[in-house]
């Protein structure tokens, strides 16, 4: 089971600072630390050294049996070349079947120019540096998940390094314990960041690192650490290495017994209910994890909320960080990567998604102070957000009289349609036409009842039909709000272009897609009525005619009739949480729950012990809004890192604000 840990709060979101750098050729030496970021002489060789054979990785990656992936941790990405060789290693000893977990924390990351710079200095690297060079993600804190490969995912934790391996859900198998020298970096050096390993190693991991300074073989005994000295590389005679018997068992976290997570089980064949973003996505998680994975859909890939001609990839966030707000940006940057990857993996000549960007207009002094606020408040880079004022017409390519707004160049428009659609185009996945009835637990399987009297059974279940996702016996004590939204679409003439990017206020407009421009959508709460009518034709239009004013005057003069009775358009239902939040995890036993956390109702602060009761091998992921673009892909990384037994992409926090089980807990104290 995946040990908890001592509840750590989220560090304010900001962007980090690039380091100050002097250059010998392709080497950078780092001016704040003084010190290099690899040996002049043979930085590879010396990697291959300390971190590889010390830890003895080709034997361990060449003896690998185990379905779970080999998880390496490091302090210090630097310039990557510790996990680059990690990574090379791993592909010429592990078997066919083995996959890698690379971790690693940077404070100060570098910028993808400079990277790119340091990592040339190894050609025979080339293949693996390319690939991560055109994933790096913006030096925003918290952690950025990339897939280098099919079988090697990279999470970089960005921020200060013992905050950041407190805040990890996961646990490691061998340590490169790095970074600049204990003299040169004091600050990291600290008992607390060898507390933060112990707490987060598996029984048995092992470490190695260059130095036998004092300071590091204390703080490693003290944390449970045994340690030798062994032969060091090139002119240090010694460096430490050496492993961890017995973590510590008292790195359960207690002020939330609720969230901790079921035990993980075998996984061999998985069911999951719907093909949409979110059931899409989450086949295509487990599959590529080498699991077998059957989709049950009633009508087709993208028929409900994900059947659209475009859907926006765009997030609100707050001005007051919150874990809703962390989770969305979080979001939006992996669906950009996830995206990418995703096209880059087809064959189609349409593409999937555009990264055309997103304008979102502030119409109203409200809506201004508020971006004022919110951008005086995180000092995000603006290859994430940025302020615009006269130059909003420019970039949304359409006349725009709103005089303040936020770009987001991430983001987008997606073909969310053909997107479902190729997700589940995987060896792996096989697509099943059907209507699921009932999930009965058969002793560590699930047999799922299908409308047509069929029965299918399954090691794990995952539920992701959306609206309907509460209607099972298991899950019909979390609430679900049902609503309403409709598109509307029109053909515009020869000649007459629309928006360049996507432009959003109340509603949203995209570029125009073979001719056709889509806006809207319309938001009407508890309906789940899916026809098309001119009411919300209507509500579009005077939500496109508030937003821009002047080109919706352009457009109707050159013949094109915004008239409710004479758009196309199309409806579906999407669902929501309460708190507007998605569900991502393990489906709780409500009556369990109710019962063994009861005291609750009287006292919030008296926190019964007991740990929360799932139904095993039972997930859901749902009540994405309208924003499952931005949150689906994660969320379906979230359950599969959790049901594979690999460390999780986001913080302890973002884990448990997505589990589902919250709305029963924050019942239990309104009771109060």
């Amino acid at each position: 089971m995946t040990q908890r840990t001592t509840a750590t709060a989220l560090p304010p979101l900001t962007a980090l600072t690039a380091p100050s750098l002097t250059w010998n050729e392709t080497s950078p030496h780092s001016n704040a630390f003084d010190d290099v970021y690899f040996s002049r002489e043979d930085g590879r060789a010396e990697t291959e050294h300390v971190f590889l054979g010390a830890n003895q990785l080709p034997e361990r990656f060449a003896a690998w049996q185990n379905t779970r992936p080999f998880v390496i941790g490091e302090t210090g990405f630097g310039t990557g070349l510790n996990m680059l060789c990690a990574w090379n290693c791993f592909e010429q000893h592990a078997p066919p079947a083995a996959r890698l977990h690379l971790l690693s924390t940077e404070k100060f990351p570098l910028d993808r120019t400079s990277l790119e710079r340091a990592l040339s200095a190894w050609p025979s690297l080339a293949r693996y540096s390319q690939v991560l060079c055109a994933q790096w993600p913006e030096a925003v804190s918290g952690i950025h998940r990339l897939h280098l490969g099919e079988r090697v995912t990279l999470d970089l934790h960005f921020g200060d390094t013992t905050e950041r391996l407190n805040l990890l859900d996961g646990q490691v198998d061998a340590w490169f314990l790095d970074g600049f020298a204990p003299s040169k970096n004091p600050e990291m050096w600290q008992p607390e960041l060898f507390d933060a390993m112990a707490a987060r190693s598996r029984p048995g991991a092992t470490f190695a690192t260059f130095t036998c300074a004092g300071i590091v073989k204390r703080g490693l005994k003290a944390a449970g650490f045994n340690w030798q000295k062994v032969p060091g590389f090139g002119r240090k005679r010694e460096m430490l290495a050496g492993n961890i018997d017995t973590p510590p068992s008292d790195s359960r976290r207690h002020p939330t017994p609720w969230f901790t997570p079921p035990q993980v089980t075998p996984t061999n064949h998985v069911v999951v209910i719907g093909a949409g973003i979110a059931g899409g996505s989450m086949a295509a998680a487990l599959a590529k994890r080498g699991i077998r994975v059957t989709v049950i859909e009633r009508d087709a890939p993208g028929a409900g909320g994900s059947g659209n001609r475009q859907g926006a990839l765009y997030v609100k966030l707050a001005v007051e960080t919150n874990h809703q707000s962390r989770f969305y940006l979080s979001g939006l940057l992996y669906s950009q990567r996830w995206l990418s990857l995703q096209e880059s993996n087809t064959s189609l000549n349409t593409p999937l998604w555009q990264p055309s960007g997103v304008v979102q207009l502030a119409l109203g002094d409200k809506e201004i102070t508020r971006q004022q606020r919110f951008m005086a408040r995180h000092s995000l880079p603006e290859a994430v957000v940025s302020t615009h004022t006269h130059t909003l017409g420019e970039l949304a390519g359409v006349p725009v009289s709103a005089e303040h707004g936020l770009f987001y160049p991430q983001a987008g428009w997606v073909r969310p349609k053909l997107l479902c659609e190729q997700l589940l185009k995987h060896t792996n996945i096989t697509l099943h036409q059907g209507d699921v009835t009932h999930l009965c637990p058969d002793g560590s399987a699930w047999q799922v009842e299908l409308a047509s009297g069929e029965t299918l059974q399954a090691d794990h279940v995952v539920i992701a039909n959306a609206s309907l996702a509460n209607h099972f016996t298991q899950t019909a004590a979390l609430p679900l709000q049902q609503v309403r939204g409709q598109v509307s679409e029109v053909t515009l003439p020869k000649g007459v272009t629309g928006p360049q990017r996507v432009v959003c206020a109340g509603g949203y407009v995209s570029p125009p897609v073979e001719g056709v421009l889509t806006f809207g959508a319309s938001f009407v709460p508890n309906d789940a009525t899916t026809h098309v009518t001119d009411a919300d034709h209507q509500r579009n239009i005077d939500e496109l005619r508030q937003a821009l004013p002047e080109w919706v005057a352009e457009l109707e003069a050159s013949g094109v009739a915004l008239s409710a009775d004479t758009l196309e358009g199309r409806t579906a239902v999407r669902a929501a949480s309460p708190d507007k939040s998605p569900y991502a995890g393990p489906v709780p036993n409500a009556a369990a729950w109710q019962r063994d956390y009861a005291a609750l109702r009287k006292d919030a602060s008296k926190v019964p012990t007991t740990e929360g009761e799932h139904y095993p091998g039972l997930w859901i992921s749902t009540a994405h809004g309208s924003r499952g673009l931005a949150s689906a892909p994660l969320c379906a990384e979230v359950i599969a890192s959790r049901l594979c037994d690999e460390p999780l992409p986001l913080e302890q926090p973002l884990v448990d604000h997505l589990h589902p089980g919250r709305r029963i807990i924050s019942a239990l104290i309104r009771a109060q």
